[in-house]
């Protein structure tokens, strides 16, 4: 059976509309749910997605044409807090995306997880990332073997942030939920630590 702690976490899924986005788009993400939902400085309630879609030549993104498109994780107390975004319009940096009506999908265990981008403050290179990383999996009594994939450049404001994409393997169901509820690394509310079963690996 699962502790409670560990299963402390729900994905809230949204259909959006639009053109094409930038792959880089966290940062401008984050500041369009701000403007929708009100201030989302310190809200450890929430952690974003990255957009799912179609990558396009030239650091793009296509949205999907059915299907979810934007999905938010958050603690069960607080998905009324982000219900308010169906129907809404979002602006990314001119770019306007409207947002359908929402769906709760709960966390689901797999043995492998992976992450399209983790940042930790003061680790630019792979060996030494895959080190703080283990570090951080210790510290949430999670063992796993780390593999560290591309590196990728996130733009915060002004600042170009380097992080990698993650992979993690051999988890217990157990140390999977409290990963997916309790991320790696910083910049969670921007697209960053965010961690979801590999569909080829997930349990049947």
């Amino acid at each position: 059976m699962l502790s409670p702690s560990a299963a402390e976490g729900v994905d809230v899924g949204f259909r959006v509309v639009g053109p094409l986005v930038p792959l880089d788009h966290g940062y401008v993400l984050f500041g369009a749910l701000a403007r929708v939902l009100g201030d989302l400085h310190g809200a450890d309630w929430l952690t974003v997605h990255p957009l799912a879609g179609q990558p396009i030549p030239g650091g793009w993104l296509a949205l999907p044409r059915y299907g979810i498109g934007l999905r938010l994780r958050v603690t069960p107390d607080a998905v009324p807090r982000v219900l308010p975004l169906a129907g809404r319009t979002l602006e990314l940096g001119g770019i306007r995306l409207v947002v359908g009506v929402a769906s709760v999908l709960p966390l689901e265990p797999a043995p492998a997880l992976t992450a399209r981008v983790v940042t930790i403050k003061g680790f630019t290179e792979d060996e030494p990332f895959a080190a703080a990383v283990h570090r951080q999996l210790e510290g949430l009594g999670v063992v796993a073997d780390v593999e560290v994939g591309r590196r990728r450049i996130v733009t915060i404001a002004c600042d170009r942030i380097v992080g990698f994409a993650t992979r993690l393997r051999g988890l217990e169901p157990e140390a999977s939920l409290r990963v997916q509820c309790t991320g790696i690394g910083g910049r969670r509310r921007m697209g960053c630590g965010v961690f979801v079963p590999l569909p080829t690996e997930s349990p049947k």
